[in-house]
């Protein structure tokens, strides 16, 4: 994808055949210029039928397959990613604005999940069945048992995904769902879905995929979740406001369905007392990363700084120093370390969270006219450029707690000790992920302890792990991803975990030595 040999119309790939919308489409742009570069439509296609054949094609299909061989049909996609891995990187580029750097971390990042779970289908081997946990003896005499199984759900997974990973989005999720047996509709962000359509025809160029597997819809949700029924599930990535939408849709409403959310997130990184200097500089490059990382829009970037307030200073001036070093420009220049936002609604969005940010907090380093100083030397960029806030009284303060710039934007805040900067940072109500630096073990672990229930992952960082330790924005197969309150309540990822959205449980009670020949293969 150029942008400059014309607009590509963008086809959603329903019943196993590539079709297009009618109508004009909505339009995808090149952020940097703000050229149109494809559009997408979903008017005129049949989504009640595309569901009834993920449920009755695609779930017959993937049923017939051990975990082994879906494990290998996992890799194989992996494969398939990677042997497009240079295209990929350049539709990110014009489609999304993305430095090559930032390109690789969703694309690889993709590729990767996919292989984890890959080799993790495979160790489980030629079964169909996932055990849950040892046989249970119901009675006094040892013949009368239960066994707790998880078989997969009869529907369709579909899965709603957030502009900001157009690969990484679809793999998390499609990796869990077709390793537990369950057809998947994917439903990409529209603006950046050029990346996820891309990805999907190599998915079906290298035939992998059973029939009914995976489908793509682009364009508008339509009536989709209009045909949702009892054996679907819905996992979502996205805003608060779209996932309370959905969550009160009459369908998904009525039949209550399993609904996975990972929604805003007011992520933070905490700087406890008397660090050593590995574990400072630990925390200066993963604050820095965590900003600047596809122009600081990823669910698990840093907003919230806690410094111990004899640090501040340092802390501005060093952080400041690295970031006066992230070159900000179009990602086509190698030169460029941080692209623009990925839409016009995102600068938008960017620009009037700063600003209500600033009535709680002072400009400390950067400058909030600088992106647009940008975009009108591209003549139409989406470019906002890196900003830190100052908090002025934190505890008085509820925007900077509950306002998530989706953009290199974050406010430290000062603290005086362990337990205030516990209580600050559970001021976010819920978070994906918070990153704790410090060499202190009993205020590592009050730290741990006092937010452990507001997070979904808690990285901690001490100068032993200091230059081992993965940022904590790196979403890992591992473990969970998701978090509690204001992060949407959701789980995914975490080893077999993943496979418990798209798993029905099954208590089976009977004849003990009977039971595991009833459940073999």
């Amino acid at each position: 994808m150029s942008g400059a040999a014309g607009v590509e119309r963008l086809k959603s790939y329903l019943q196993d055949t590539w079709l297009a919308g009618t109508g004009v489409g909505s339009p995808l742009l090149d952020p940097t210029s703000g050229a149109t570069v494809a559009t997408a439509s979903s008017a005129g296609l049949d989504l009640k039928a595309a569901l009834s054949f993920g449920r009755d094609v695609g779930a017959a299909s993937l049923s017939q397959l051990s975990f082994k061989q879906r494990g290998d049909l996992l890799a194989g996609l992996s494969k398939a990613i990677h042997a497009q891995r240079d295209a990929l990187i350049e539709i990110e580029r014009v489609n999304g604005g993305c430095t090559r750097g930032d390109a690789k971390f969703d694309i690889d990042g993709a590729s990767g999940t996919l292989m984890y779970y890959a080799e993790l289908g495979r160790s489980l081997g030629d079964t169909k069945v996932l055990i849950d946990g040892e046989p249970l003896t119901l009675g006094r005499s040892a013949r009368l048992q239960g066994q707790h199984i998880r078989v997969p759900r009869p529907g369709v997974a579909v899965l709603i995904n957030a502009f900001n990973f157009p690969c990484w989005g679809l793999a998390e999720k499609a990796a869990c769902a077709l390793l537990a047996g369950m057809p998947v509709l994917c439903k990409p962000a529209t603006a950046t879905a050029a990346a996820t359509v891309a990805m999907v025809r190599a998915f079906t160029e290298a035939n992998l995929l059973p029939p009914g597997a995976l489908q793509l819809l682009v364009g508008s949700v339509g009536d989709l979740l209009d045909h949702l029924d009892w054996s679907d599930v819905v996992a979502f990535t996205g805003s608060a406001d779209t996932a309370a939408t959905i969550r009160r849709h009459p369908r998904v409403a009525a039949l209550g369905l399993p609904f996975n959310v990972e929604a805003d997130s007011l992520n933070a990184a905490v700087l406890l007392p008397g660090a050593e200097s590995a574990t400072y500089d630990a925390f200066l490059r993963d604050v820095h990363l965590e900003m600047t990382q596809k122009a600081g829009q990823k669910c698990t970037a840093v907003r919230r700084i806690l410094v111990p307030r004899d640090q501040v200073d340092e802390v501005i001036a060093d952080l400041g120093g690295l970031l006066g070093r992230t070159k900000v420009g179009d990602p086509a220049d190698e030169a460029h370390r941080m692209g623009p936002l990925a839409t016009p609604a995102q600068f938008q969005a960017a620009q009037a969270g700063i600003a209500a940010l600033r009535t709680e907090a002072d400009v400390a380093w950067g400058d909030p006219e600088g992106g647009a100083m940008l975009n009108a030397a591209t003549g139409g960029g989406c470019f906002v450029t890196p900003l830190l806030l100052k908090a002025r009284a934190p505890h008085n303060a509820k925007k900077i707690h509950e306002i998530e710039v989706f953009g290199p934007v974050a406010t430290v805040i000062a603290y005086d000790d362990v337990p205030e900067a516990v209580a600050l940072v559970r001021r976010g109500e819920g978070s994906l992920v918070t990153s704790i630096y410090g060499d202190d073990r009993d205020a590592l672990s009050d730290a741990v302890l006092g937010l452990a229930a507001w997070h979904g992952r808690l990285v901690v960082v001490d100068a032993k792990v200091a230059d081992k330790s993965v940022p904590p924005g790196t979403v890992m197969p591992h473990l969970l991803h998701g978090g509690p309150g204001r992060a949407g309540g959701g789980e995914e990822l975490g080893t077999l975990r993943g496979l418990n959205l798209y798993t029905q449980r099954c208590a089976i009670q009977g004849n003990g030595p009977l039971l595991p020949k009833l459940l073999a293969e």
